[in-house]
């Protein structure tokens, strides 16, 4: 990772929303797919450039979920501080979406950026990711397949946690994991949990 790291500063998108917090969504992009096309952006050269090496998953953001709906851009009066950004890199490759995470959602768990990161960290660390190489050369490949290689590789996760997202031409974007306000797996609902396990799903490794 880069040794000096310039976190910029974010502007609200919208108005705050301050709802109480009652589950946790943990939004983890498959970077191929995302970096499709973004290989030469300045903004997204730590990622995308392959000069750090080529990642798999990485971590999008944790977002606190309210009943239907999510509290955001909530009072943020701290910003991140650039040691607290190079920390996450590997996880989480990009300044501008670390400084956007914390000002969207981690705002609105905690007071601090270093215990939001802490805590997402921990979810980080804690997961298993199954052989996505094998998976991205299977033509039958479902949405249901999919969640048992990410079960297998997690047995302690219910199918029921497992929501994918996938864009328009079903390519995979991004794993969102379901969890209960106690940070255990919990399953999601419908709007989470993503396409039923039937649906076609193709992986995109890279070129």
């Amino acid at each position: 990772m880069p040794n000096a790291i310039s976190v910029p500063k974010v502007t609200p998108q919208s108005k705050p929303r301050r709802l109480p917090v009652t589950s946790y969504t943990f939004a983890l992009s498959w970077s191929p797919e995302f970096c499709k096309g973004r290989e030469m952006q300045a903004r997204h050269r730590t990622q995308c450039s392959r000069r750090n090496g080529r990642f798999g998953f990485v971590a999008h953001g944790l977002w606190p979920e309210s009943r239907g709906s999510w509290p955001q851009w909530c009072s943020a009066a701290r910003t991140v501080p650039p040691a607290e950004a190079r920390r996450n890199m590997c996880m989480m490759p990009s300044a501008r979406l670390i400084a956007s995470q914390w000002a969207k959602h981690g705002s609105c768990m905690t007071r601090k950026p270093e215990t939001y990161f802490k805590v997402t960290r921990i979810l980080w660390k804690s997961l298993s990711f199954p052989g996505m190489d094998a998976l991205s050369r299977d033509e039958e490949l479902t949405a249901g397949k999919l969640r048992d290689a990410f079960v297998k590789a997690n047995p302690a996760w219910p199918r029921s946690a497992v929501g994918i997202d996938l864009n328009r031409r079903g390519w995979l974007e991004e794993l969102r994991l379901c969890y209960g306000k106690n940070f255990m797996p919990k399953a999601c609902d419908r709007r989470r949990f993503g396409p039923g396990d039937s649906t076609k799903v193709k992986i995109w490794r890279g070129l």
